[in-house]
């Protein structure tokens, strides 16, 4: 399995107005991960097995010849209101200690896009360290240029997260390990659920993270989902980041000139909150709704409070557990056991949820990162 490091810029925007036609496609470039599955029966069948293993209440057995130190550098863009980065480090974290695994990890920090030179230079900071394994994050395939300028890194395995897609390009010479949860199965759910509560007809508008490969799996996905399957209308959209107070902003602009919207669908939980703190400012909090995206802490307490209408809510540590695993089988010398991709599972959570319910799958979700 070839082996490299990367280094990866993404772009930002302020509030700007966004249509469907400028976001980028990434849809050519990429593999679903249905397709990717299907296209090789023993690679699906690898896919299966990990799946096995990920889904199993203790790790591989860590094998004695397996005694030198794991390095592993995780640079995530982990500042925001959404816990999922913070709870992948902890249940990576939590199942190597289970399995009992030798490693160092260094966890790194970012604003999400808002401080890209500091990501650059934690990459090169990390990559001086000739890591094992570096984790990093995915959003732009306009700078796949970017990774495949490869530093010369051999000792180093990139695992990529948040992104379930495999890249078509890099098909010779991929990453280690895809890992997250399928945004377009994620967003579908929630298209189904608004389907379903308006009747499928009136105007809705979207709230975009920044231009990329989320949003466009998150926000286009959808839109395109709701053209095929419903009547209804979007009438707006905007880029707003992956940033609480810019979707507040864009959320009033909004409600300002537009009072007939059935919904905003927000591609991100700092979105949500965002829109939800202006619904509560202008008093329209219950006539238009607004979904999460994730299903963490901040979004179920949101909508125990009767805020958010409904999410979806990913089983958040499988993604921690399934870098852990591979790492482990790698250590191991089963690094061809590891499938090029895992893919969690992913529910959808409505506000009408039994509180039964929701804890079982908080518990479940939360299994390593209490």
């Amino acid at each position: 399995m070839p082996k490299f490091a990367l280094l990866l810029t993404s772009v930002f925007t302020l509030v700007i107005f966004a249509s469907q036609a400028q976001a980028e496609d990434f849809s050519s470039q990429v593999w679903t991960y249905d397709e990717f599955k299907e296209m090789d029966s023993a690679r699906k069948a690898r896919i299966q097995q990990f799946e096995a293993i990920v889904g199993k209440e203790t790790p591989p057995a860590v094998k004695s010849s397996a005694d030198k130190e794991a390095l592993i550098s995780v640079i995530y863009p982990g500042k925001q209101a959404s816990d999922y980065w913070r709870r992948s480090v902890a249940s990576l974290e939590g199942r190597l200690n289970q399995a009992g695994l030798k490693y160092r990890i260094s966890s790194l920090f970012t604003e999400p896009g808002t401080e890209i030179r500091q990501q650059e230079k934690f990459i090169r900071q990390e990559l001086r360290k000739k890591p094992d394994y570096m984790v990093f994050t995915l959003d732009a395939l306009r700078h796949k240029s970017i990774i495949e300028r490869i530093v010369g890194q051999d000792e180093t395995n990139l695992i990529l997260q948040n992104i379930t897609t495999p890249v078509k390009a890099w098909r010779e010479s991929p990453p280690f390990l895809y890992v997250g949860f399928d945004h377009e199965v994620g967003s579908k759910l929630l298209a189904d659920e608004y389907i379903r509560q308006t009747g499928g007809k009136g105007n809705y508008a979207v709230f975009f993270g920044p231009p990329g490969y989320v949003s466009q799996m998150r926000g286009n996905t959808f839109i395109g989902y709701m053209a095929e399957n419903s009547d209804l209308k979007m009438t707006d959209s905007y880029y707003v980041g992956f940033n609480r107070e810019k979707s507040k902003k864009a959320a009033l602009s909004l409600l300002a000139k537009r009072q007939d919207l059935k919904f905003i669908y927000a591609c991100s939980t700092d979105i949500a909150l965002g829109i939800i703190d202006a619904l509560k400012e202008v008093g329209m909090m219950g006539k238009v709704r607004v979904n999460g995206w994730g299903g963490g802490s901040s979004e179920l307490a949101a909508m125990q409070a009767g805020e958010l209408d409904f999410t979806v809510m990913r089983m958040n540590d499988d993604n921690g557990v399934a870098m852990a695993d591979a790492i482990i089988l790698d250590q191991n010398g089963y690094g061809t056991d590891v499938p090029a991709v895992y893919s969690g599972e992913i529910s959808l959570v409505t506000g009408g949820a039994a509180p039964d319910d929701i804890e079982k799958m908080k518990k479940r979700a939360f299994r390593y990162s209490k």
